[in-house]
């Protein structure tokens, strides 16, 4: 099956029960979001195989290289190729002279699994360290941080069916949803995510970043790797997380909830509705 044509969910029959009496629902079906060995090879050389959702695939490499720090801007892919193989899929991506030199002297086999960040280093030497700060920007007033919440939650097609994938979007200064990516894995989401906004040639500082995942210290280093100023997430962050985001001057805004959120970095709100 081509990868343009696999599904990203699947119907299982399913039947539900009491834990009180064991009594037992009529059979019905669900709908399975869909995980799949992704390879990733740049020029011809395998990286990484992550298990993702199979769709947005460019979205999600060009995310993955920017993030991985393999490439430096989008101008550095020169063409990308998926292809099914086996369960699952190989993305080719092909980059441009100069940039698949500098990859192969740095090249390290990662073998990822759903949501990995650090599958496959050596050693704490080699722990991810914090690119240059981040530009600042104009602080986000809290109606669009709210508005924005709202407008991922309708935005979610795929973990409306299934309930079974994280989010990533990007909002503009007002709170409009612009971009979101889903998948069973939310550093995946959020590669994805990056991948589209750079092939858009979004300015980071033109908005934010929403998440529906964990706060973790990769998720800071991916929203620093492409400038975002600010990070919002449904949940609270890891002390990493909070340490990457001093160090790359991205202010994380967490356990963001219909009616209040907490700034972990950055200016105190203000009650009378003003910027965070």
């Amino acid at each position: 099956m081509p990868p343009s044509e696999r599904p990203n969910s699947i119907k299982e029959p399913t039947q539900t029960f009491d834990y009180a009496d064991g009594a037992s629902g009529p059979m019905g079906e669900r709908a399975i979001a869909v995980e799949a060995p992704i390879e990733i090879a740049f020029g011809g050389a395998p990286y990484a195989v992550m298990m993702a959702t199979p769709d947005d695939l460019e979205d999600f490499v060009a995310g993955f290289a920017l993030t991985e720090g393999i490439i430096e801007s989008i101008e550095d892919i020169r063409a990308v190729e998926a292809r099914s193989a086996g369960e699952g899929v190989r993305v080719d991506v092909a980059l441009t002279g100069e940039r698949l030199s500098q990859h192969f002297a740095r090249s390290r086999a990662m073998a990822g699994r759903t949501g990995c960040g650090l599958c496959g280093i050596e050693d704490l030497a080699h722990l991810p360290k914090p690119r240059a700060p981040v530009s600042a920007s104009a602080p986000i007033a809290p109606p669009a941080i709210h508005a924005a919440l709202q407008g991922l939650e309708r935005a979610q097609p795929l973990n409306a069916e299934t309930r079974a994938v994280h989010g990533a979007a990007w909002s503009d200064r007002d709170g409009v949803v612009l971009f979101v990516r889903e998948d069973v894995g939310r550093h995946n989401a959020l590669d994805k995510l990056i991948g589209a906004l750079a092939r858009s040639g979004v300015d980071p500082a033109s908005g934010f970043i929403v998440l529906t995942s964990r706060c973790s210290f990769e998720m800071v280093a991916k929203a620093a790797a492409f400038g975002a100023a600010t990070l919002v997430s449904v949940s609270a962050p890891t002390s990493l997380a909070l340490e990457r985001a001093r160090e790359a001057g991205v202010t994380i805004i967490a356990i963001a909830r219909a009616d209040r959120a907490t700034i972990f970095r950055g200016a105190a709100a203000k009650t009378s509705g003003g910027t965070v």
